[in-house]
Protein backbone atom coordinates (compact mmCIF):
# COMPACT_ATOMS: atom_id res chain seq x y z
CA UNK A 1 0.00 0.00 0.00
CA UNK A 2 2.69 2.16 0.86
CA UNK A 3 4.57 1.90 -2.70
CA UNK A 4 0.83 2.32 -4.15
CA UNK A 5 0.76 6.05 -2.22
CA UNK A 6 3.98 6.76 -3.37
CA UNK A 7 3.59 5.89 -7.18
CA UNK A 8 -0.16 8.11 -7.14
CA UNK A 9 1.81 10.77 -4.78
CA UNK A 10 4.50 10.22 -8.09
CA UNK A 11 1.58 11.21 -10.78
CA UNK A 12 0.36 13.49 -9.20
CA UNK A 13 3.12 15.25 -8.52
CA UNK A 14 3.93 14.95 -12.44
CA UNK A 15 0.33 15.79 -13.22
CA UNK A 16 1.04 19.04 -11.22
CA UNK A 17 3.71 19.79 -13.32
CA UNK A 18 2.30 19.85 -16.46
CA UNK A 19 -0.50 21.61 -15.54
CA UNK A 20 2.16 24.57 -14.54
CA UNK A 21 3.61 23.87 -17.17
CA UNK A 22 0.87 24.30 -19.42
CA UNK A 23 -0.17 27.29 -17.56
CA UNK A 24 3.38 28.62 -17.81
CA UNK A 25 2.99 27.97 -21.60
CA UNK A 26 -0.03 29.50 -22.35
CA UNK A 27 0.97 32.98 -20.34
CA UNK A 28 4.52 32.89 -22.00
CA UNK A 29 2.84 32.94 -25.25
CA UNK A 30 0.15 35.48 -24.36
CA UNK A 31 2.95 37.85 -23.26
CA UNK A 32 5.23 37.23 -26.46
CA UNK A 33 2.23 37.83 -28.92
CA UNK A 34 1.67 41.44 -30.27
CA UNK A 35 -1.09 40.51 -32.33
CA UNK A 36 -4.65 42.11 -31.06
CA UNK A 37 -8.09 40.68 -29.81
CA UNK A 38 -9.58 41.22 -33.68
CA UNK A 39 -7.56 38.21 -34.38
CA UNK A 40 -10.01 35.62 -35.64
CA UNK A 41 -12.42 38.40 -36.73
CA UNK A 42 -13.25 37.66 -40.29
CA UNK A 43 -14.39 40.47 -42.61
CA UNK A 44 -16.70 39.82 -46.17
CA UNK A 45 -15.10 40.42 -48.82
CA UNK A 46 -16.37 43.52 -49.95
CA UNK A 47 -14.50 45.25 -46.71
CA UNK A 48 -11.04 44.32 -48.14
CA UNK A 49 -8.95 46.71 -50.32
CA UNK A 50 -12.42 49.10 -50.25
CA UNK A 51 -12.03 52.37 -48.16
CA UNK A 52 -14.91 53.10 -45.73
CA UNK A 53 -16.24 55.33 -43.17
CA UNK A 54 -16.32 54.70 -39.44
CA UNK A 55 -17.21 56.69 -36.08
CA UNK A 56 -16.50 56.03 -32.86
CA UNK A 57 -17.89 57.94 -29.39
CA UNK A 58 -14.47 60.00 -27.84
CA UNK A 59 -14.58 62.50 -25.48
CA UNK A 60 -18.56 62.85 -26.08
CA UNK A 61 -17.91 63.38 -29.47
CA UNK A 62 -18.85 61.05 -32.76
CA UNK A 63 -15.38 61.01 -34.39
CA UNK A 64 -14.84 59.80 -37.77
CA UNK A 65 -12.29 58.18 -39.77
CA UNK A 66 -11.86 56.25 -42.61
CA UNK A 67 -9.89 52.66 -42.84
CA UNK A 68 -8.13 50.64 -45.80
CA UNK A 69 -7.82 47.11 -44.85
CA UNK A 70 -5.03 45.44 -47.10
CA UNK A 71 -5.79 43.03 -50.25
CA UNK A 72 -5.29 39.79 -49.26
CA UNK A 73 -6.13 40.77 -45.57
CA UNK A 74 -5.32 37.54 -43.59
CA UNK A 75 -7.57 37.99 -40.24
CA UNK A 76 -5.04 35.08 -38.52
CA UNK A 77 -1.94 37.65 -38.99
CA UNK A 78 -1.29 40.60 -37.23
CA UNK A 79 -0.59 43.44 -39.71
CA UNK A 80 1.04 46.92 -39.64
CA UNK A 81 -1.20 49.80 -39.03
CA UNK A 82 -0.39 53.32 -41.19
CA UNK A 83 -2.64 55.84 -39.29
CA UNK A 84 -2.22 59.45 -41.80
CA UNK A 85 -3.44 62.92 -40.23
CA UNK A 86 -4.87 65.34 -43.03
CA UNK A 87 -4.05 69.35 -43.44
CA UNK A 88 -6.09 71.69 -41.99
CA UNK A 89 -9.22 72.91 -43.40
CA UNK A 90 -9.81 69.22 -45.39
CA UNK A 91 -10.80 65.46 -43.72
CA UNK A 92 -9.11 62.04 -44.38
CA UNK A 93 -10.56 60.53 -47.59
CA UNK A 94 -8.42 63.74 -49.44
CA UNK A 95 -5.17 63.33 -47.35
CA UNK A 96 -5.93 59.49 -48.94
CA UNK A 97 -6.18 60.70 -52.30
CA UNK A 98 -3.34 63.08 -52.26
CA UNK A 99 -0.70 60.93 -51.09
CA UNK A 100 -1.91 57.44 -52.26
CA UNK A 101 -0.99 55.33 -49.73
CA UNK A 102 -3.77 53.38 -49.73
CA UNK A 103 -2.41 51.73 -53.14
CA UNK A 104 -0.75 48.54 -52.85
CA UNK A 105 2.72 49.72 -53.87
CA UNK A 106 3.28 51.69 -51.03
CA UNK A 107 0.98 49.67 -48.73
CA UNK A 108 0.77 46.03 -48.94
CA UNK A 109 -0.06 43.76 -46.29
CA UNK A 110 -0.90 47.03 -44.09
CA UNK A 111 -3.90 48.31 -42.89
CA UNK A 112 -4.50 52.23 -43.70
CA UNK A 113 -6.23 54.52 -41.59
CA UNK A 114 -7.09 58.17 -41.90
CA UNK A 115 -9.19 59.77 -38.91
CA UNK A 116 -10.71 63.39 -39.27
CA UNK A 117 -9.96 66.23 -37.23
CA UNK A 118 -12.81 68.00 -35.31
CA UNK A 119 -14.26 70.43 -38.38
CA UNK A 120 -11.06 69.52 -39.97
CA UNK A 121 -8.18 70.97 -37.93
CA UNK A 122 -6.06 69.17 -35.57
CA UNK A 123 -4.85 70.72 -31.94
CA UNK A 124 -1.87 72.69 -31.71
CA UNK A 125 -3.09 75.59 -33.76
CA UNK A 126 -4.45 78.59 -32.26
CA UNK A 127 -7.29 77.46 -34.93
CA UNK A 128 -7.85 74.04 -33.40
CA UNK A 129 -11.56 73.41 -32.18
CA UNK A 130 -10.32 71.16 -29.45
CA UNK A 131 -7.59 70.96 -26.82
CA UNK A 132 -4.42 68.59 -27.51
CA UNK A 133 -6.06 66.53 -24.50
CA UNK A 134 -9.31 66.14 -26.46
CA UNK A 135 -7.33 64.62 -29.70
CA UNK A 136 -4.41 62.44 -28.31
CA UNK A 137 -7.97 61.08 -26.24
CA UNK A 138 -9.08 60.37 -29.68
CA UNK A 139 -5.98 58.52 -30.53
CA UNK A 140 -6.16 56.29 -27.73
CA UNK A 141 -9.67 55.39 -28.42
CA UNK A 142 -9.08 54.98 -31.83
CA UNK A 143 -6.10 52.68 -31.27
CA UNK A 144 -8.46 50.28 -29.22
CA UNK A 145 -11.12 50.30 -31.27
CA UNK A 146 -8.97 48.77 -34.07
CA UNK A 147 -7.34 46.42 -32.21
CA UNK A 148 -10.93 45.03 -30.93
CA UNK A 149 -11.91 44.75 -34.67
CA UNK A 150 -9.01 43.96 -36.94
CA UNK A 151 -5.21 41.43 -36.28
CA UNK A 152 -3.08 44.42 -35.62
CA UNK A 153 0.83 43.94 -34.59
CA UNK A 154 0.73 46.14 -31.80
CA UNK A 155 4.42 46.21 -32.58
CA UNK A 156 4.32 47.87 -35.82
CA UNK A 157 1.90 51.23 -35.77
CA UNK A 158 2.97 54.01 -37.29
CA UNK A 159 1.70 57.78 -37.93
CA UNK A 160 2.43 60.03 -40.71
CA UNK A 161 0.68 63.35 -41.37
CA UNK A 162 0.54 66.79 -43.57
CA UNK A 163 1.14 70.34 -42.01
CA UNK A 164 -1.69 70.79 -39.20
CA UNK A 165 -1.56 66.91 -39.50
CA UNK A 166 2.09 66.74 -39.39
CA UNK A 167 2.33 69.05 -36.47
CA UNK A 168 -0.35 66.60 -34.26
CA UNK A 169 2.08 63.81 -35.58
CA UNK A 170 4.48 65.69 -33.58
CA UNK A 171 2.23 66.17 -30.36
CA UNK A 172 1.56 62.22 -30.27
CA UNK A 173 4.68 61.54 -30.33
CA UNK A 174 6.11 64.24 -27.41
CA UNK A 175 3.03 62.79 -24.98
CA UNK A 176 2.32 59.34 -23.53
CA UNK A 177 0.46 57.89 -26.16
CA UNK A 178 3.07 57.99 -29.03
CA UNK A 179 4.46 54.97 -27.02
CA UNK A 180 1.99 53.03 -28.82
CA UNK A 181 3.60 53.75 -32.22
CA UNK A 182 6.97 52.22 -33.76
CA UNK A 183 7.62 54.89 -35.70
CA UNK A 184 6.60 58.86 -37.19
CA UNK A 185 6.81 60.59 -40.38
CA UNK A 186 5.50 64.00 -40.31
CA UNK A 187 5.74 65.48 -43.84
CA UNK A 188 5.75 69.76 -44.02
CA UNK A 189 4.96 69.94 -39.92
CA UNK A 190 3.11 72.97 -38.62
CA UNK A 191 4.84 72.33 -35.34
CA UNK A 192 3.26 75.53 -33.18
CA UNK A 193 2.99 73.55 -29.96
CA UNK A 194 6.67 72.92 -30.38
CA UNK A 195 6.87 76.45 -29.54
CA UNK A 196 5.20 76.19 -25.98
CA UNK A 197 4.18 73.02 -25.07
CA UNK A 198 6.49 70.21 -23.18
CA UNK A 199 7.84 67.38 -25.03
CA UNK A 200 8.29 64.43 -23.17
CA UNK A 201 8.40 61.38 -24.98
CA UNK A 202 7.78 58.11 -23.69
CA UNK A 203 10.81 56.25 -24.96
CA UNK A 204 14.15 56.92 -26.21
CA UNK A 205 15.04 56.90 -29.36
CA UNK A 206 12.13 57.29 -30.94
CA UNK A 207 12.53 56.99 -34.67
CA UNK A 208 11.32 60.21 -37.16
CA UNK A 209 11.85 60.74 -40.77
CA UNK A 210 10.26 64.27 -41.92
CA UNK A 211 9.83 66.12 -45.00
CA UNK A 212 9.78 69.99 -45.89
CA UNK A 213 10.28 71.93 -48.32
CA UNK A 214 12.58 74.90 -48.81
CA UNK A 215 10.45 77.06 -51.13
CA UNK A 216 7.27 76.22 -48.49
CA UNK A 217 5.88 80.17 -47.68
CA UNK A 218 2.75 78.53 -45.25
CA UNK A 219 4.98 76.95 -43.12
CA UNK A 220 8.57 78.41 -43.56
CA UNK A 221 11.31 76.41 -42.97
CA UNK A 222 13.01 78.95 -41.11
CA UNK A 223 9.99 79.52 -39.24
CA UNK A 224 8.15 82.82 -37.93
CA UNK A 225 4.77 83.59 -37.35
CA UNK A 226 2.37 81.24 -39.18
CA UNK A 227 -1.70 80.74 -39.83
CA UNK A 228 -1.73 79.11 -36.40
CA UNK A 229 0.81 80.78 -34.42
CA UNK A 230 4.72 81.15 -33.77
CA UNK A 231 6.79 78.28 -35.81
CA UNK A 232 9.95 77.23 -34.90
CA UNK A 233 12.34 76.80 -37.70
CA UNK A 234 12.87 73.17 -38.63
CA UNK A 235 16.68 73.17 -38.13
CA UNK A 236 15.87 74.11 -34.69
CA UNK A 237 12.65 71.55 -34.27
CA UNK A 238 15.48 68.70 -35.81
CA UNK A 239 18.24 69.87 -32.99
CA UNK A 240 15.77 69.15 -30.26
CA UNK A 241 14.59 65.84 -31.59
CA UNK A 242 17.91 64.88 -31.58
CA UNK A 243 18.54 65.79 -28.14
CA UNK A 244 15.44 63.89 -27.27
CA UNK A 245 16.41 60.65 -28.88
CA UNK A 246 20.33 60.55 -27.23
CA UNK A 247 21.48 60.95 -31.48
CA UNK A 248 25.41 61.35 -31.13
CA UNK A 249 26.43 62.06 -34.50
CA UNK A 250 24.62 63.35 -37.68
CA UNK A 251 25.53 63.51 -41.22
CA UNK A 252 24.15 65.58 -44.29
CA UNK A 253 24.51 64.76 -48.12
CA UNK A 254 23.51 65.89 -50.89
CA UNK A 255 21.22 63.79 -53.49
CA UNK A 256 23.61 64.56 -56.47
CA UNK A 257 21.15 63.08 -59.09
CA UNK A 258 18.68 65.32 -58.14
CA UNK A 259 20.94 68.26 -59.17
CA UNK A 260 21.51 69.67 -55.62
CA UNK A 261 17.77 70.18 -54.84
CA UNK A 262 17.37 67.25 -52.12
CA UNK A 263 19.16 66.80 -49.09
CA UNK A 264 18.88 64.18 -46.66
CA UNK A 265 20.22 64.36 -43.52
CA UNK A 266 20.14 61.49 -40.79
CA UNK A 267 21.38 61.06 -37.27
CA UNK A 268 22.84 57.98 -35.50
CA UNK A 269 21.15 57.54 -32.24
CA UNK A 270 21.44 53.93 -30.19
CA UNK A 271 22.89 52.71 -33.39
CA UNK A 272 20.80 53.54 -36.07
CA UNK A 273 19.16 56.32 -37.64
CA UNK A 274 16.36 56.79 -36.39
CA UNK A 275 16.43 60.35 -37.33
CA UNK A 276 16.34 61.17 -40.78
CA UNK A 277 15.33 64.70 -42.68
CA UNK A 278 14.47 65.52 -46.14
CA UNK A 279 14.78 68.93 -47.34
CA UNK A 280 13.74 69.17 -50.88
CA UNK A 281 14.23 73.16 -51.91
CA UNK A 282 12.04 74.09 -54.36
CA UNK A 283 8.86 71.92 -53.08
CA UNK A 284 6.29 74.35 -51.65
CA UNK A 285 3.36 73.44 -48.90
CA UNK A 286 2.51 70.25 -50.30
CA UNK A 287 3.14 66.63 -50.43
CA UNK A 288 6.42 65.50 -52.33
CA UNK A 289 5.55 63.22 -55.06
CA UNK A 290 7.36 62.37 -58.28
CA UNK A 291 3.53 62.27 -59.98
CA UNK A 292 0.98 65.31 -59.67
CA UNK A 293 -1.27 64.97 -56.97
CA UNK A 294 -3.76 67.04 -55.28
CA UNK A 295 -1.32 69.14 -53.10
CA UNK A 296 0.74 70.05 -55.76
CA UNK A 297 -2.80 72.28 -56.77
CA UNK A 298 -3.07 73.87 -53.97
CA UNK A 299 0.79 74.95 -53.89
CA UNK A 300 0.60 75.61 -58.01
CA UNK A 301 3.32 73.44 -58.18
CA UNK A 302 3.87 70.08 -60.34
CA UNK A 303 5.92 67.11 -59.11
CA UNK A 304 9.26 66.73 -57.37
CA UNK A 305 12.06 64.57 -57.86
CA UNK A 306 11.78 62.47 -54.49
CA UNK A 307 8.37 60.03 -53.76
CA UNK A 308 7.52 60.79 -50.07
CA UNK A 309 4.64 57.94 -50.00
CA UNK A 310 7.61 55.22 -50.61
CA UNK A 311 10.69 56.21 -48.48
CA UNK A 312 7.97 56.92 -45.30
CA UNK A 313 7.22 52.90 -46.12
CA UNK A 314 10.52 51.99 -46.71
CA UNK A 315 11.29 53.85 -43.31
CA UNK A 316 8.86 52.71 -41.48
CA UNK A 317 9.61 48.98 -42.33
CA UNK A 318 12.84 49.52 -40.70
CA UNK A 319 11.32 50.16 -36.91
CA UNK A 320 9.19 48.08 -34.85
CA UNK A 321 7.97 49.12 -31.33
CA UNK A 322 10.10 47.33 -28.13
CA UNK A 323 7.05 44.91 -26.87
CA UNK A 324 7.93 44.95 -23.06
CA UNK A 325 8.00 41.00 -21.94
CA UNK A 326 8.83 41.03 -17.96
CA UNK A 327 11.47 43.43 -18.61
CA UNK A 328 13.05 42.28 -21.34
CA UNK A 329 13.09 44.22 -24.67
CA UNK A 330 11.02 42.14 -27.73
CA UNK A 331 10.65 42.70 -31.70
CA UNK A 332 8.40 40.86 -32.59
CA UNK A 333 6.05 40.83 -35.72
CA UNK A 334 4.09 40.33 -38.44
CA UNK A 335 2.99 37.04 -39.79
CA UNK A 336 1.33 35.62 -43.61
CA UNK A 337 -0.65 38.03 -45.25
CA UNK A 338 -2.85 35.26 -47.18
CA UNK A 339 -6.15 35.16 -46.84
CA UNK A 340 -8.84 32.86 -45.87
CA UNK A 341 -12.56 33.69 -47.47
CA UNK A 342 -14.22 36.35 -45.03
CA UNK A 343 -17.57 36.52 -44.18
CA UNK A 344 -19.17 39.18 -41.95
CA UNK A 345 -18.94 43.15 -41.95
CA UNK A 346 -18.50 46.04 -39.63
CA UNK A 347 -21.74 47.68 -38.36
CA UNK A 348 -23.05 50.56 -41.20
CA UNK A 349 -20.29 50.48 -43.13
CA UNK A 350 -19.99 53.87 -45.73
CA UNK A 351 -18.35 52.89 -49.25
CA UNK A 352 -15.75 55.43 -50.73
CA UNK A 353 -15.09 54.91 -53.98
CA UNK A 354 -11.84 56.68 -55.01
CA UNK A 355 -14.22 58.61 -57.79
CA UNK A 356 -16.59 60.17 -55.86
CA UNK A 357 -14.03 60.79 -53.35
CA UNK A 358 -12.33 62.89 -56.27
CA UNK A 359 -15.25 64.73 -57.20
CA UNK A 360 -14.91 65.98 -53.55
CA UNK A 361 -11.43 66.49 -52.96
CA UNK A 362 -10.21 68.66 -55.69
CA UNK A 363 -12.92 71.44 -55.28
CA UNK A 364 -11.89 71.24 -51.69
CA UNK A 365 -8.20 71.76 -52.44
CA UNK A 366 -8.43 74.36 -55.31
CA UNK A 367 -9.51 77.12 -52.65
CA UNK A 368 -6.24 77.35 -51.03
CA UNK A 369 -6.86 77.26 -47.22
CA UNK A 370 -3.67 77.70 -45.17
CA UNK A 371 -3.05 74.27 -44.00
Amino acid sequence: MKSVNIFTRALSTVAAIQVADAAWATTTAKRDDTATAGCGLQHVAATINVTQAHSLMSSNRNRTYSLHLPAGYNASAPHPVVIGFHGSGTFGGLFEADTKLSEDRYSAGKIMVYPDGVRGNWAGANYSNVSLAVDLQFVHDLLVELRDQYCIDNSRIYATGLSNGAGFVNGIACNSVGDEFAAFAPHSGAYYDATDQPCTPARSPLPILSFHGGNDTTVPYDGGEGEGGTLPSIRDWLTEWAKRDNCTSNSEQTVDSFDGDVHHSSWTCDGRQALQHYRIDDLGHCWASTEPNLSQLGAAQGPTHIDASGIIMEFFDNFTKPMQLDGINSTNSTGSDSSPAPTSAPANPLFLGSVSVMAIIVSLWIYGQPL
